[in-house]
């Protein structure tokens, strides 16, 4: 399963890895797609932090520079669950903005939006089976249930010893 699970992350990466240096180097190709969500999400971020960008150039770069990054994790290997999660998160806005089929005008662009969109959610489903992939390694949760289960049947037999110690004297 490893050489698998190299070659998917490493082409689920890679779309990510070439999609993000794309938007930081030619972000004004996506400003005008992305200015209504970018009016709309720029009185939150000045809300949480004025000194958060909150241009449209200036998020589409923010969300390219997240996709390089991830994108170049996730293909490398290095750290992937964080990486695929963090490439989720940008998938999602890049897909309202780049794929509104709900306002094309003519079927046939309607059709392609949709295609696109769809297209994207597979990609979001890919990202979301390796931010939940193990590696067949066990899972922070099943791990930690697992630390408790061990603790709880050490205090039980602790508890047993001592009372077995209490009524021999």
């Amino acid at each position: 399963m490893r050489p698998v699970r190299g070659v998917a992350r490493a082409l689920l990466g890679g779309i990510f890895a070439a999609a993000g240096a794309h938007a930081l180097l030619r972000p004004d190709r996506y400003a005008e797609q992305a200015a209504p969500l970018a009016e709309q999400v720029a009185p939150l971020l000045e809300r949480v932090d004025p000194r958060l960008p909150s241009e449209t150039k200036s998020l589409v770069r923010v969300n390219g520079a997240a996709q390089l990054v991830g994108g170049l994790l996730l293909a490398t290997g290095t750290a992937p669950r964080p990486a695929a999660a963090l490439l989720a998160g940008t998938l999602i806005p890049a897909t309202v903005v780049n794929h509104p089929f709900w306002l094309a005008k003519d079927s046939q662009q309607r059709s392609d939006e949709l295609v696109q969109f769809a297209k994207n959610l597979g990609l979001l489903g890919g990202l979301l089976l390796a931010a939940a992939d193990t590696a067949g390694s066990p899972s922070l949760g099943w791990r930690a249930n697992r630390a408790i289960h061990d603790a709880q049947k050490s205090i039980r037999k602790a508890q047993k010893k001592a009372v077995g110690q209490l009524h021999s004297n």
